[in-house]
């Protein structure tokens, strides 16, 4: 086990769309997303910079099943769902809000968002991404803040799945991985 080590002036975590629609109970719910929770809540501790991604779907979202979409209707701005799970201590967590515009899926963080602006205006270089979920909307965020220019580091236990088909999860950090992210677990994090 290698360590990696926080530089907490140039090291930010991105927490993705750890939101109650996406964890149990919810609308579009991630198999035991709500487990990561405390792994993430320790992690937050670690850390000066602190972003989280909230999907924030206007009701006619181009991703709804309603609208011809693949997913049913979630994140609905304003609604319960769209809130940060109850148990998320990142109060203090910068919120950058995707999916607003009704005609765009906006997987990742940094697609109609200013999220890479706000991290570089942090003098951040490296970012640890987390959240929900792997094959979705954390894959997007690591592939776009790879191409932003930043180093990326996938924390392997904060993160959970849809798997839509059997080892979609695995194959997204496999893709993360080729594309130049490190893939780490929490406890190799100091």
């Amino acid at each position: 086990m290698t360590a990696v080590t926080i530089d907490r002036a140039r090291d930010a975590l991105i927490i993705v769309d750890l939101q109650n629609d996406f964890c149990p109970g919810g609308a579009l719910p991630v198999p035991r997303g709500d487990e990561i929770v405390p792994i993430i809540n320790a992690l937050v501790e670690k850390f000066d910079h602190v972003f989280a991604t909230q999907d924030w779907h206007p009701e006619n979202h181009v991703s709804f099943k309603t609208q011809g979409g693949p997913w049913p209707p979630h994140c609905v701005q304003g609604s319960p769902g769209a809130e940060l799970h109850p148990n998320l201590r990142a109060e203090n967590a910068v919120r950058v809000r995707k999916g607003t515009n009704p005609q765009r899926e906006a997987y990742s963080g940094f697609e109609g968002t200013d999220l890479a602006d706000k991290l570089r205006a942090a003098g951040v270089r490296r970012v640890f991404v987390c959240g929900l979920a792997t094959d979705y909307c954390v894959k997007a965020t690591v592939l776009d803040a790879l191409r932003e220019g930043f180093d990326v580091v996938v924390v392997s236990d904060a993160v959970r799945g849809v798997d839509v088909k059997p080892g979609d999860s695995q194959a997204a950090l496999e893709e993360m991985k080729a594309a130049g992210a490190a893939v780490v677990a929490s406890s190799e994090i100091c």
